[in-house]
């Protein structure tokens, strides 16, 4: 080692490597950004989190195990939704839930006017080795539950 720090693509590459996936991530590309700008400002904006922790239990899993999208009440979220999980948990660790689901932040933000409102929900997406399944199923479940909640925007909160 040089003493420079690992870039985070490299350390991925060889964390999936470690858990025996026999090729590399493949990082998504969009050539068309599937975002757009606010139609109303931030403050008047509701915002839905969506966070890649996954429920308590295998709550969001089907009879064959698959992983599904699942949601949660702001007023109530689980303690601990990364149990079941699998991350680098040698350099890392999911103590504080506001790094990964930043209910209480947003909700000062607020408090504040910098944001309009916060959805009732917060959104699951499960983190998977299979961009089709998310780009093709779980990401238009998240965006038909943040509609169905009134949320103008998304905040994208990666455990």
């Amino acid at each position: 080692m040089d003493g420079q720090p690992t870039g985070y693509m490299e350390r991925t590459r060889h964390y999936y490597r470690a858990l025996g996936y026999k090729s590399d991530y493949v990082w998504a590309i969009f050539p068309d950004v599937p975002f757009v700008r606010l139609k109303k400002p931030l403050s008047q904006a509701r915002v839905g989190l969506v966070t890649t922790a996954g429920p308590p239990g295998d709550t969001n899993r089907d009879a064959n195990g698959v992983r599904h999208v699942w949601s949660g009440a702001v007023s109530s979220p689980p303690e601990r939704p990364t149990t079941d999980l699998a991350w680098d948990k040698e350099s890392t660790h999911t103590d504080d839930r506001e790094s990964y689901l930043p209910i209480a932040a947003v909700q000062t933000l607020v408090a504040e006017g910098v944001v309009g409102d916060i959805a009732a929900r917060f959104y699951g997406v499960p983190t998977e080795y299979s961009q089709k399944k998310t780009i093709e199923t779980d990401a238009p479940e998240v965006l038909a539950r943040i509609r169905e909640d009134g949320a103008d925007a998304a905040l994208l909160c990666a455990l």
